[in-house]
């Protein structure tokens, strides 16, 4: 084994940003809002955008990544090696990291959380993210608590056993599910450990009046230095997004946690005071048209190619007011593994009408087109409904509620054509496989999956396995390199037409600073609370 990386202190240095420096004073307060109420702030339940940041500002991981950006750091971990073979991960964890409640962390709380995560007894959503280590087959069929792959080497060095190499394991140690929870404080509180979060991470829970507020405010012997900025944050539920905004515009807060409402959004954009304070930054997002190859005449590559070629996406843009950019690939801008230089298919409606020829179908044909019945989704059926026509292809337009759509693309022979946006992939980490097995891999292609194209190239399958396998950081390069030709390939086939990478817009208050990424974080997602910072400290 060798040590492939030592830790630093996340400081400005790594952001590359001045607002973090040591000018910076410490102090302040910042007001959030929201729409609805936060449901847990559990780091083993919690799965969804409005609490993930919370949560990354409460508890803390082994690792994390550098803020506003998709590059891994160690967290909690001071170093970590990686095995020869990629299966056997052992962490040394930082000395002296204390939880809320003043107890000192150790190898054996990791241990117990990701324990408690695989457990079915916690129904956690994230208990699939940790299958490759040894013992969870058992534990998830309820043969045992413990786990036989994770070994407690000493207070401060814990060590994962995999049944295979993992390259994505590092990011699985992100993840909220992985964040570290003190038992003693999980078993006073039972189920409602949840409304009564306690960990090590650089706030703590001072008040929660449900369906009002929540406070976080300032650990003060949180282990990395000089953080948070803030001394407190306080976050109002059940505000309108609306009002929010006006609310923002009277000074009475700082971030409308929702963004810029969309009945307001071409308004607030083109408003000079507005200028200086909306942020846009992107996501982890692609929104496609699925093309299910099992259903004729989809089962031609010259008719999905024609599709992609068919569809104007600059219309499309419009339609949502350009919150999002034209995607020509899978992955999106800002994932590992992405082609900056694959121009993707070109809008070219004569070019489409040829391939159809070539496929025999120049006299086009009928198929139908699912969609979320939610506004703005049928609109853009509507746009691409036009765009297939003008090709010679006539879709109906099935609208339906966003759980039978999902439904019919789990059915082999149902949906010819899904429309995915609602309900796009958005990736749990920035890792070029989590677009692949679920939504693209022969795996997703299966009943009641999310392969809505039911595409499997088996070849491609065993390329990702290879991928996936090259667990050294140290040839993240290569690793990626693969993962690009892999989509490449995908395009080839082309099982997707994809449409659009979706963009994040917010705004926030003069009173509050920090680089504009850290409010559009493609991780701590939608806000990294831990880095802003307020400007009228004295």
């Amino acid at each position: 084994m060798r040590n492939l990386l030592l830790a630093g202190v996340c400081t400005a240095a790594l952001m590359g940003n001045p607002a973090l420096a040591d000018d910076i004073k410490q102090g302040g307060e910042m007001t959030v809002t929201y729409k609805d109420d936060v449901s847990t702030l559990d780091p083993a339940i919690g799965y969804d955008w409005q609490n993930w940041s919370m949560i990354k500002s409460l508890f803390d991981g082994l690792m994390d990544y550098v803020p506003g950006t998709t590059e891994l750091r160690p967290d909690l971990a001071e170093s970590y090696e990686i095995s020869e073979d990629g299966k056997i991960f052992t962490f040394k964890l930082r000395k002296g990291v204390k939880f809320h409640n003043g107890r000192e962390l150790t190898a054996q709380d990791v241990k117990y959380s990701i324990e408690r995560v695989v457990n079915p007894a916690t129904q956690s959503p994230g208990a699939g993210f940790f299958a490759t280590i040894k013992g969870v087959e058992e534990a998830s069929a309820g043969k045992g608590g413990e786990l036989s792959g994770i070994t407690v080497q000493d207070p401060h060095t814990i060590r994962f056993e995999l049944t295979r190499p993992d390259a994505t394991f590092l990011h699985v140690m992100a993840l909220n599910f992985a964040h570290v929870v003190p038992k003693e404080e999980v078993e006073k509180h039972g189920a409602d450990f949840g409304k009564n979060p306690v960990g090590s991470g650089a706030f703590k829970l001072a008040e929660w009046t449900l369906g009002q507020r929540l406070v976080f405010e300032r650990f003060t012997d949180y282990w990395n230095e000089g953080l948070p900025k803030l001394d407190r944050i306080t976050f109002e539920v059940g505000q309108e997004p609306v009002v929010a905004l006006l609310r923002l515009q009277n000074g009475e807060i700082d971030v409308p946690g929702d963004g810029i409402p969309p009945a307001k959004f071409v308004e607030v954009t083109n408003d000079p005071n507005f200028k200086d304070l909306i942020i846009r930054g992107g996501q982890l997002h692609t929104g496609y048209v699925t093309m299910n190859v099992k259903m004729a005449p989809f089962d031609k590559v010259e008719v999905r190619k024609a599709v992609n070629m068919a569809i104007n996406k600059d219309r499309i843009l419009r339609i949502i007011n350009g919150r999002a950019v034209a995607a020509n690939q899978p992955l999106p801008p800002s994932m590992p593994g992405y082609a900056k230089d694959y121009a993707g298919y070109a809008y070219d409606p004569e070019g489409a009408k040829k391939l159809l020829e070539q496929a025999g179908l120049g006299d086009g044909f009928s198929t139908e087109l699912y969609v979320m019945n939610t506004d703005p989704q049928p609109r853009i059926a509507q746009a691409i409904q036009q765009d297939l026509k003008a090709i010679g292809i006539t879709a109906s337009i099935k609208s339906l509620a966003q759980a039978n759509v999902i439904a019919a693309g789990g059915e082999e022979n149902q949906a010819p054509m899904i429309w995915s946006g609602g309900m796009a992939w958005i990736a749990d980490f920035p890792d070029p496989s989590n677009f692949y097995g679920p939504i693209l891999g022969c795996g997703g292609a299966v009943p009641g999956g999310w392969n809505w194209s039911w595409y499997c190239n088996e070849e491609l399958d065993k390329k990702a396995a290879e991928a996936d396998a090259i667990a050294d950081p140290a040839k993240a390069a290569e690793r990626e390199a693969l993962w690009r030709d892999i989509y490449l390939k995908i395009m080839e086939d082309a099982p997707w037409a994809p449409i659009f990478n979706e963009e994040r817009f917010t705004i926030r208050s003069e009173r509050i600073g920090g680089d504009d990424k850290l409010f559009v974080d493609p991780v701590h997602i939608p806000v990294h609370y831990d880095q802003v910072y307020a400007k009228d400290v004295q």
